[in-house]
């Protein structure tokens, strides 16, 4: 099995929790590694199994003696437990030597299903939500301990200032078209040099690429992504939103909370082992819709995200217009909202448009 996601996103815990009587053997260690380095067959010899191989993207010739053992025991299940934080030479490796070999998982910042709240200020890493007071710091040296260093070691970043300077600029265009031009322009950059740096902060399970819907509906589609962070409090971070008050405050709320939802959907459709599968609607005549998702039958869910407490049937209609052109999907419409004190958490705020408490969404993927 493999394992990957953000640093800090909980991995190492996971595997040691439900592996208990499982050996540990971390990857970071200048010691071990200087050991596997020289003799990797041995010191896989002495291992027990289950054995969890932490960070195992920086011995990747590991994976071709793994890759023996297993086909040389193909009923044993189970053995071999591999997490990895970069996910781009992580993936190189398994697509290389593991393929068909090994079950592979993601394991994103903690969703609103395990937590039981949601805050935008402090998002799901486990650390800041165990310790809220201490999130600033947190952050800090996460960037600079993880972030800043995992990109470095991946695409050889020269220039840390400019770097980032890119991770404020990316987090200002959260919720946007992606637009690599606009990207680089200001920080003096190649596009090619952006994709990589963006390939990275995607791969990583930092950021989220969400692509447009294509189907043949008759009308001319935007065909680039829209670009997410996963983590909100990651985000705000970046954005130097410390406060409630300042969040409330900040042009860039709107995109952060729609960021917020559509992280949790597609945490549940990991945690659920279904298939990513989320997209955006926009057209060129101004048509657009926030989310589709796929929904059981061959039915498509439409979900607008909206930061207000005040519903209003104006917010429907982009999604009774695309309704109508899909009719044959049997569409489901939503406008995810936040509750009142004292308000309906659900509601019909136009025809065949029901307007949906963000707590209530939300708890459905607890189920």
């Amino acid at each position: 099995m493999v394992l990957t996601g953000p640093r800090r996103s909980g991995k190492t815990f996971l595997l040691r929790k439900t592996f208990p009587g499982g050996s540990y053997h971390l990857l970071e260690d200048p010691d071990v590694l200087a050991r596997v380095k020289n003799d990797p067959r041995g010191w896989l010899d002495e291992l027990k199994t289950p054995a969890i191989i932490d960070e195992i993207q920086n011995a990747p010739e590991l994976f071709a003696y793994i890759r023996a053992r297993i086909d040389q025991a193909p009923g044993k299940h189970g053995r071999w437990l591999l997490t990895g934080s970069q996910d781009f030479s992580l993936m190189q490796g398994v697509t290389e030597s593991m393929a068909g070999r090994a079950a592979i998982f993601q394991l994103l910042p903690l969703s609103y299903r395990e937590t039981g709240s949601w805050n935008l200020l402090r998002g799901g890493f486990p650390e800041v939500v165990l310790r809220p007071s201490g999130a600033r710091l947190w952050f800090r040296s996460y960037v600079q301990s993880y972030l800043e260093r995992d990109v470095r070691s991946l695409k050889a970043v020269k220039d840390l200032a400019t770097f980032r300077r890119f991770l404020t600029l990316v987090a200002s265009r959260n919720g946007q078209i992606l637009n690599r031009s606009d990207l680089a322009g200001p920080l003096g950059l190649s596009v090619p040099t952006v994709s990589e740096w963006l390939g990275v902060l995607e791969t990583t399970g930092h950021i989220l690429l969400v692509p447009p819907y294509f189907e043949n509906l008759g009308k001319r589609l935007i065909k680039s992504p829209k670009l997410y962070w996963v983590d909100p409090g990651l985000l705000c971070f970046l954005l130097g939103i410390e406060t409630s008050r300042q969040l409330e405050q900040s042009p860039f709320l709107g995109g952060i909370f729609e960021g917020f939802v559509a992280s949790e959907m597609l945490k549940n459709q990991a945690n659920s082992g279904r298939s990513r599968e989320l997209y955006f609607f926009r057209d060129q005549q101004a048509l657009e819709v926030d989310f589709l998702a796929p929904a059981p039958g061959g039915k498509v869910e439409l979900v607008e995200v909206k930061w207000t407490k005040t519903v209003t049937p104006a917010m429907a209609v982009p999604l009774q217009r695309l309704a109508r052109a899909m009719k044959h999907r049997s569409p489901e419409s939503i406008i995810v909202h936040r509750v009142p004190a004292g308000g309906r958490p659900f509601a019909t705020v136009a025809p065949g448009v029901k307007a949906v408490g963000v707590e209530q969404f939300l708890a459905r993927f607890s189920a």
